[in-house]
């Protein structure tokens, strides 16, 4: 399949800057797939469109106040986008992989001042992936913080994706997080989860319908558009993730009850088909306890095997998170489900409005 087939013109206003209070209070569109026009709801309508036996599947990655902005000694301003563990560590100063502006002029063993008492040493520079290795250290004459999240939550900011087009305020450390978040690794929201309240999830258990938790670090390359020209083409960013042998336990229970799994965001549905196996007993796919990396690529004819529902936002053009929502309904009924939000001027993206969808039947 061509790239190209999956752009298209979003209304730059229809693109969220902040986002609803409260959580379950934005707009959620409906599609079940081929033949059937999308419908409006509300988020907190959930209870009542999934039904008793179904299983709702939530990322519990938390995110990392992962921005550090910094000043170099001749006075020049620097950001650090801290991504993930390197693999090494000095003492008890840990190094990270990170994106750094301006990444060119930056010298191995550099120094930069950062809020907090903080700063930032840079290690040196990746050939191939063109990111530094850095770490944070406490500045002299300051308590020195334990390890490296200690010194992101002092010197850090919330990582808001570039379409928000403003700093990240304190009101972001609690919004731009999830109320169940846990695993701490994430530089980007599951921006689904966002929705969810505690008395939301009350409702869905009184329903009779349970949840369950995966775990998928979601990294800076999940929101980049595809450049490639062909989807075969495309090579698709790896994240860390970890699904428990209690989760694969209520995969299979769902399945037994004749219950419906739904993914509670692509970061949710990418884990559960990387962890797919089949079952004598059922005619769609369970998991297996795994944890690694995936870098798995969901797109139209390469699934969904266990998901059968998905909970998600609004996505970019020529994105892998459009060809995943794609890889759900076909590619005839993602266009009529996005051409329906933009000219019911649903909001998009990460603080925007939600979809319900639901795997389109095979011809």
């Amino acid at each position: 399949m061509n790239t190209a087939d999956f752009d298209f013109l979003l209304p730059k206003e229809l693109i969220a800057q902040a986002p609803i209070e409260p959580r379950d209070a934005a707009r959620l569109l409906v599609a079940r797939g081929r033949g059937s026009a999308p419908h409006d709801a509300i988020v907190r309508d959930l209870p009542e469109l999934l039904r008793e036996g179904d299983l709702v599947v939530v990322n519990d990655t938390r995110v990392l106040p992962a921005r550090v902005r910094g000043r170099r000694s001749t006075g020049g301003q620097v950001e650090l986008l801290f991504l993930e563990p390197a693999g090494m560590a000095e003492a008890k100063a840990e190094v990270w992989r990170a994106m750094v502006k301006p990444a060119k002029k930056m010298r191995p063993g550099e120094r930069v001042t950062c809020s907090g008492g903080v700063e930032a040493i840079m290690v040196e520079r990746e050939a191939e992936s063109g990111y530094w290795l850095a770490r944070l250290v406490g500045g002299e004459g300051t308590p020195q913080p334990t390890n490296h999240f200690e010194r992101l939550s002092l010197a850090g900011t919330m990582p808001l994706p570039p379409y928000i087009e403003r700093a990240a305020t304190e009101h972001d450390t609690e919004r731009y997080q999830t109320v169940y978040a846990r695993a701490r690794g994430a530089v980007a929201a599951p921006t689904a989860g966002l929705h969810f309240t505690e008395e939301l999830f009350e409702r869905l258990s009184s329903a009779g319908i349970r949840r369950a938790s995966v775990t998928l670090h979601v990294g800076a390359g999940t929101f980049l558009p595809v450049t490639a020209e062909r989807l075969e083409e495309h090579r698709m960013h790896s994240e860390r993730f970890e699904l428990s042998e209690e989760t694969a336990r209520e995969i299979r229970d769902c399945r037994s009850r004749n219950g419906r799994i739904v993914a509670v965001g692509t970061t949710s549905a990418r884990v559960l088909e990387s962890c797919a196996v089949s079952h004598p007993a059922f005619d769609r796919d369970v998991v297996e306890p795994r944890s690694g990396d995936t870098d798995i690529f969901l797109h139209p004819g390469s699934g969904p095997r266990v998901c059968d529902g998905l909970f998600t936002n609004f996505h970019l053009p020529k994105s892998t998170l459009l060809m995943l929502v794609a890889s759900f309904l076909g590619m005839e009924a993602m266009e009529e489900l996005y051409q329906a939000a933009i000219e019911r001027r649903y909001r998009f993206y990460s603080y925007g409005d939600a979809s319900l969808l639901w795997v389109s039947p095979k011809k």
